[in-house]
């Protein structure tokens, strides 16, 4: 499974994320495309940061599913916010749901950057992701 850690001598994270995640042999780096906070009708699921952000996430989840992956192939998370006053909300949403994927702490390297705005001014958050998968064979298809 993919490893994570932050190496002793390095200062400690400052949120929930670890510094370092590895590929395990035998499994292929898949990138998702930044995940916003839209329904399966393409509505977003709320104005706010949380609701949105809840919604990435839960984006992220089923794009896991589809790749036969959970939360636990997740390398790294980099995630993007609309102004410095969606970060509690982005904040709350980050909590319940890694604390929910990653109960033991576990968590992968996460970047956040509070950016100018997104694609449309409703979007306030946007969250990219990457997960180690196995190979299903050997081109990787």
């Amino acid at each position: 499974m993919v490893r994570r850690w932050s190496p002793d001598g390095i200062p400690a994270p400052i949120a929930a994320y670890n510094h370092l995640a590895a590929v395990p042999e035998g499994h292929e780096l898949v990138v998702f495309a930044g995940q916003v906070g839209t329904l399966s009708d393409g509505s977003l699921a709320g104005p706010d940061a949380e609701a949105q952000a809840r919604q990435a996430l839960a984006n992220i989840e089923a794009l896991l599913g589809t790749l036969g992956a959970t939360p636990a192939n997740l390398v790294k998370l980099f995630t993007l916010v609309a102004g410095r006053e969606h970060l509690p909300g982005l904040r709350a949403a980050l909590r319940d749901t890694l604390g929910r994927w990653f109960p033991d702490g576990d968590v992968p390297p996460n970047t956040l950057a509070v950016v100018a705005g997104l694609a449309t001014p409703e979007i306030v958050v946007e969250i990219e992701a990457m997960a180690a998968v196995p190979r299903r064979h050997p081109t990787g298809e």
